[in-house]
């Protein structure tokens, strides 16, 4: 499904975010705070979007995704820069060794992961210690009018403008069903303590309809 939508990936998430995801990704590389010296991991970075404002900065950044297709275009678009690497891996059963990270990021990712837990155990086992992690995803708006809106656009409203803006409209229609599924901000960030992060809280953007969750990995 990746794939396949590869292509027109980060042209049809600005459109459909309103112009809300280049927000988001700002706050998120503001929270990571990159600079020359760190090395990144950016889990689900799809053709690198989320990265590239990382290895700008001047840190050493590694993009991994499930999706071959969706690493090609990202090879394609950001060959440019050498500090970036594209690099196919399962979240789960990440190809990397034991505290290689001073960061690690995914952003809108986590949730489409078939094993989250298992994810985040991984993302605890690269991270350095005293490195950190800053998870950003969709998740519950807390109140309820802005749910019910929220709710409506998902349902009713992007699987009709995702016909117009996407190869794969379907795609999109699972995009919703993975976010009414996905656990809310106080149940992620029980989560991330739970594999041993710590220091762990959230900030809601946007009325909550995106989270930022962050951690620190114990220095002892």
């Amino acid at each position: 499904m990746f794939d396949d939508v590869a292509e027109g990936y980060d042209r049809t998430n600005a459109f459909l975010s309103a112009g809300n995801s280049a927000l988001w990704r700002i706050v998120t590389v503001r929270q990571l705070a990159p600079a020359p010296g760190m090395r990144i991991l950016d889990l689900a970075a799809g053709t690198g979007t989320s990265s590239v404002p990382l290895a700008r900065a001047g840190a050493e950044v590694v993009a991994a995704d499930f999706s071959p297709g969706m690493l090609d275009v990202g090879r394609r678009k950001h060959a440019a820069l050498t500090n970036l690497s594209f690099v196919q891996a399962d979240a789960t059963a990440l190809p990397f060794d034991d505290n290689s990270f001073d960061a690690v990021t995914i952003s809108f990712g986590l949730r489409n992961v078939v094993e989250p837990k298992k994810a985040l155990a991984e993302m605890f086992r690269v991270t350095k210690p005293g490195g950190r992690i800053v998870i950003t995803e969709f998740s519950t708006p807390p109140h309820p009018l802005m749910r019910m809106v929220y709710r409506t656009y998902l349902t009713r409203v992007m699987p009709l403008m995702s016909i117009v803006t996407s190869t794969n409209s379907a795609a999109y229609t699972y995009l919703a069903d993975s976010i009414e599924d996905w656990p809310n901000q106080q149940k992620l960030a029980k989560d991330i303590h739970a594999v041993g992060f710590r220091k762990v809280a959230y900030r809601n953007l946007t009325g909550g309809i995106v989270a930022l969750h962050r951690g620190t990995k114990p220095s002892a």
